[in-house]
C-alpha cells in the first residue's frame, strides 16, 4: 500500500512539474531532486518509520507550484477586474481586451498596456487616459505586481482615492487620476509609495488638508493638485520644491510659496496663564538637564581628555553621515541637484541614487561586472523592488557628458519591443550612470564569434528572427509618426538579446533626431533638428546590412565593411561564403536571398540603397515562411 501511494505521489510530482516548466526552471529542479530522493531511499523504510517523511516535501512542493503559477495567472485577473468593474460607454476595452486566447504575453498587445517584455504577461504600464470610463478606483489592480505606470486622467472615475493606495500600487513611479471625479480626502497612505518621481490628482473635488506625510517622498519631481477645494498648509517636501502653479485654484491653500497661514487667536488670560506655566516647566527641566549633562561631561574631560572627545564626535558623525566608496566619501541618501538639466532628465527617466546602486552592485565590485564598451564598465545587480537590472558606470576620466545626456533624452523617451528599455539613472558629482533592464544573453557578437557551440544554437530561423526584431525597430524609428530617429552605430554588440533571444537595439548615445510634428519638450535637452537628409538615413541601412551579412557569414564587420566594394559582384554572394553551421539545413534559397537583400543595403551609392520598410517587408516575407512572425504589416507609431 505504501509503494502505491509513493508512486501515486511520484506521477502527481511529475504533472506538477510539467505544469509549470515555464515558470521556474529553479522548483523543476527541486521537484527532480525529491524524486530522485526518494527513488535512492527505501521508501518501504520510510514507511515503516512515519508516513510524513513522504507526505511533506510534496506537500510543500505544491505550494510552491501553486504560488507560481498563480503568479502567471495574477496580471491576467488584474486587467480582467479593471475591464469588469469600469463602465465603458466607448466600448473601448471591451473590444480591445480580449481574453478568449490566453497564449503568453497576449495581454501585452493591449491597448493601453505595457509589459516588460511583449511575451510575457507583467505589466508595466496601464495608459487609458480620455476613455470616458465610469465607476471607482479598480481595486484589482493590486494584482499587477510589476506596474511601474499608471494613467487614469480624463476619465469620469469617482469616490474617494483608495485609503490603502501603498498596497495597490507600491512599486509605481507614475500616478495620474488628473480630470475625473475623485472626491474626499487625500490619503496619507499615498507617502508609502516611496518610488514616485510624478504624482498628478489635479482637476478633481478632492477636500480638506494635504496630507504633510507626502513631503517625505524623496523621489518625487512633479506634483499638481491644482482646481480641487483642498485647505490647510501645503506639504514641506524634502528633495523638492514646487511653484504657486501646483496648487493654483485651492483657496484654502496656504503656505510654503503661496500667502502665508493665518495664526489662530485665543484668550488673553489663557495665553499668559499658558505662557507662564510653560516657562516654570522648561526652567526646571533644563536646569535638571544642565547640570546632569555638564556633571558627566566633567568626569569624562577630566579622565580621558578633550582630544579623545573630538575624535569620538568626528568618528560617529563619518559613520552616520558618508561612506567610503572608491576612496571618496558619499553620503547615505540621494543628494539634492536642483540643476536644471537634471531635472528636466527626471521627467523622462527616474532618477536613482549612487549610493543605491553602489548598494546593489556590491561598491561595483568586478564580481558583477558583465561588460565594459567606449563609454564604461556594465555590471549585474538586483534592485530592492526585485528587478534585475544592467548598471552601466560612465568613464569618470572622460568628458561623456554629451553621450550621457544623449541616451536619456532619446531611448528613454522611446518605447518599443525592440528597444532595450531605459529604468533609471543617476547623476551625482563626477557620477554618470545609467540603469536598463538586464538581457540575460548578452549581445549577438559574442554568441556570432566567440566558439562553434554558441553559434550552433543560432540556427537560420532563430537568425531570420533576430534580423526581423532590429528592421523593425528601425522602421518605427525612421518613420515613427511625430519623430524621426537615425540610430548612426548600429552592430552587433548594440543588439541585446533576451531570455527568448528577441533583439533589443541599444547604445543611441549617436542617435540624430528630427522633429516633424508637436514632440516633448523634454527632448529639448538633445539637438533636435528640422529634417533629416535621406543620406543619414541610409547610413543606418548600410550598417543593417553589414549586420546582416555577420549574421549569414560570421565574418568581422570591418572585414565585411572592406568588401563592400565587392558585393555588387555575383561571386561575393554566393553559399561559400555563408557560415557552414546553415548550409544544408533545407533554408539554401532564402539564405541567399538575404544575401542580396545585404548586398542592396551595402551599394556604395546611397540612393540605391533600399529603405527600412522595404527591408523590413522582404526579411517578414521570408520570416513568415520560417514561421518566425505572423505579422501581415507594421506598426509604425509609438505605444
Amino acid at each position: 500500500m505504501c509503494w502505491k501511494y509513493a508512486t501515486m505521489q511520484l506521477t502527481q510530482v511529475s504533472t506538477l512539474v510539467h505544469f509549470c516548466k515555464n515558470q521556474s526552471i529553479y522548483y523543476t529542479t527541486i521537484a527532480k531532486a525529491n524524486i530522485t530522493f526518494l527513488k535512492k531511499n527505501s521508501i518501504s523504510t520510510m514507511c515503516k518509520h512515519n508516513i510524513l517523511y513522504l507526505v511533506l516535501p510534496f506537500f510543500i512542493l505544491l505550494c510552491i507550484f501553486s504560488l507560481i503559477c498563480n503568479a502567471v495567472q495574477s496580471d491576467i485577473d488584474c486587467l480582467m477586474s479593471i475591464k469588469n468593474s469600469l463602465e465603458d460607454p466607448l466600448n473601448f476595452l471591451n473590444t480591445t481586451w480580449k481574453f478568449d486566447d490566453q497564449r503568453e504575453g497576449f495581454i501585452c498587445k493591449f491597448a493601453g498596456i505595457q509589459c516588460w517584455h511583449p511575451d510575457e504577461t507583467r505589466v508595466l504600464s496601464i495608459s487609458l487616459p480620455g476613455m470616458r470610463l465610469k465607476g471607482e478606483f479598480p481595486r484589482g489592480i493590486q494584482n499587477c505586481t510589476s506596474i511601474i505606470s499608471l494613467d487614469l486622467s480624463s476619465n469620469e472615475l469617482y469616490g474617494t482615492i483608495p485609503w490603502d493606495i501603498s498596497k495597490l500600487i507600491g512599486l509605481t513611479v507614475m500616478l495620474d487620476l488628473s480630470s475625473n471625479n475623485f472626491s474626499g480626502a487625500i490619503p496619507s497612505n499615498i507617502a508609502n509609495c516611496s518610488y514616485l518621481n510624478s504624482l498628478r490628482l489635479d482637476d478633481n473635488k478632492l477636500e480638506g488638508p494635504i496630507p504633510p506625510e507626502i513631503g517625505s517622498l524623496g523621489r518625487l519631481k512633479y506634483f499638481n493638485v491644482t482646481n480641487n477645494m483642498l485647505t490647510g498648509p501645503v506639504p514641506r517636501f524634502i528633495n523638492a520644491t514646487f511653484q504657486t502653479e501646483s496648487y493654483a485654484n485651492n483657496p484654502g491653500l496656504c503656505g510654503g510659496p503661496l500667502k502665508a497661514c493665518a495664526t489662530k487667536r485665543v484668550g488673553f488670560h489663557h495665553n499668559m496663564l499658558s505662557t507662564l506655566m510653560n516657562r516654570r516647566v522648561q526652567f526646571a527641566c533644563g536646569f535638571v538637564t544642565g547640570w546632569s549633562l555638564f556633571t558627566v561631561l566633567g568626569i569624562y574631560l577630566f579622565f580621558f581628555g578633550l582630544p579623545r572627545v573630538n575624535k569620538m564626535f568626528l568618528f560617529i558623525k563619518k559613520r552616520t553621515k558618508v561612506m567610503v566608496i572608491d576612496e571618496n566619501e558619499w553620503p547615505r541618501g540621494e543628494e539634492v541637484n536642483n540643476d536644471p538639466k537634471v531635472s528636466k532628465m527626471e521627467k523622462i527617466v527616474t532618477r536613482m541614487s549612487f549610493m543605491e546602486l553602489s548598494t546593489a552592485t556590491m561598491n561595483f565590485s568586478q564580481d558583477n561586472e558583465i561588460g565594459h564598451g567606449m563609454l564604461g564598465k556594465v555590471y549585474k545587480a538586483l534592485v530592492p523592488n526585485g528587478w534585475t537590472v544592467a548598471i552601466k558606470r560612465f568613464h569618470v576620466s572622460e568628458d561623456l557628458e554629451e553621450e550621457f545626456v544623449s541616451e536619456i533624452t532619446t531611448l528613454g523617451s522611446l518605447r518599443h519591443p525592440n528597444l532595450v528599455p531605459l529604468i533609471g539613472f543617476c547623476y551625482e558629482r563626477d557620477e554618470r550612470i545609467l540603469v536598463y533592464k538586464y538581457m540575460p544573453n548578452g549581445n549577438l557578437h559574442e554568441w556570432l564569434h566567440s566558439t562553434d557551440d554558441k553559434a550552433r544554437l543560432l540556427d537560420f530561423p532563430l537568425r531570420v528572427k533576430i534580423v526581423l526584431g532590429i528592421a523593425k525597430a528601425l522602421t518605427w524609428l525612421h518613420d515613427g509618426g511625430n519623430f524621426h530617429v537615425v540610430h548612426g552605430n548600429i552592430s552587433t554588440q548594440c543588439i541585446l538579446l533576451d531570455e527568448n533571444f528577441d533583439p533589443k537595439l541599444s547604445n543611441f548615445w549617436e542617435a540624430t533626431l528630427a522633429k516633424t510634428n508637436d514632440i516633448d519638450s523634454n527632448l529639448s535637452l538633445f539637438p533636435i533638428v528640422e529634417s533629416i537628409d535621406f543620406t543619414t538615413y541610409k547610413k543606418d541601412v548600410y550598417r543593417f546590412g553589414v549586420v546582416l551579412l555577420e549574421l549569414l557569414t560570421r565574418k568581422e564587420s570591418y572585414i565585411l565593411s572592406c568588401s563592400s566594394l565587392n558585393l555588387s559582384s555575383s561571386s561575393f554572394a554566393c553559399p561559400l561564403d555563408v557560415d557552414k553551421l546553415l548550409l544544408g539545413q533545407g533554408f539554401d534559397n532564402m539564405v541567399m536571398q538575404l544575401l542580396e537583400l545585404a548586398s542592396n543595403c551595402m551599394k556604395f551609392i546611397p540612393d540605391q540603397r533600399p529603405t527600412m520598410q522595404q527591408v523590413y517587408q522582404t526579411v517578414a516575407a521570408i520570416a513568415r515562411v520560417c514561421d518566425q512572425t505572423g505579422d501581415s504589416e507594421i506598426q509604425l507609431h509609438s505605444d
